[in-house]
């Protein structure tokens, strides 16, 4: 029987997000538009809309599409916002704020995964507005500043400075937080100078690499 792409995606946006309570609308019709299968390695295509994190270049992963969902949701994207991802990875995350109609500028340490996302997003969301920047995702990305979100793909033991610098006032950044091993899904909004900060789920993401997080 020939693998169907389309029946696992619908399979995935049923029985993974909306059975565990997903249900923003915008989050549920990126994730439909967007085909995860483009952005595995070919050796784990048939596993791409599977429940769990993939590897991907670099020993970094693509995450759980549950853990894609809620970062989303709770990053609460409108259209035409100025987002600042942390760690491009495959290039998925950015796909999906980009199918959101958010303007993406993302930041990845890895040439190689920076390079293959680049070509991957250009050829797959043409008219998207993403800019991959290659650099230490926890200095952010001034030029592009300020951002009305921040979302962070990979754990720090705390939230860097330059995201509190770069965010807009109203602001949300969503990271996870924690040591080495565990962390939990914070979200820090921003109110003028008062922030303030909720805990969600239990994560294990890899590690944020740079002078303001793990060395």
């Amino acid at each position: 029987m020939t693998f169907s792409h389309k029946a696992a995606l619908e399979n995935m946006i049923q029985r993974q997000l909306r059975s565990r309570g997903i249900n923003n609308p915008a989050v549920l019709d990126a994730m439909s538009k967007v085909p995860r299968h483009e952005f595995v390695p070919e050796a784990g295509i048939e596993e791409a809309y599977g429940d769990h994190a993939l590897p991907t270049l670099a020993g970094q992963t693509i995450s759980q599409p549950y853990m894609v969902a809620r970062m989303t949701e709770l990053l609460d994207v409108k259209p035409g916002m100025n987002v600042l991802e942390i760690g491009t990875g495959s290039g998925y995350q950015a796909a999906i704020l980009a199918a959101m109609d958010a303007q993406v500028t993302s930041v990845e340490r890895y040439e190689s995964l920076a390079s293959q996302a680049r070509s991957r997003l250009a050829q797959l969301l043409p008219d998207a507005q993403i800019k991959i920047i290659l650099g230490d995702g926890t200095a952010g990305y001034a030029d592009n500043a300020p951002y009305d979100r921040i979302l962070v793909t990979a754990a720090a033991p705390r939230l860097p400075e330059a995201y509190r610098e770069q965010l807009k006032n109203p602001g949300i950044v969503v990271i996870p937080i924690g040591d080495r091993i565990q962390q939990t899904l914070t979200v820090f909004y921003r109110h003028g100078e008062d922030w303030q900060r909720t805990h969600d789920v239990p994560c294990r993401f890899v590690l944020l690499i740079g002078r303001d997080a793990w060395p």
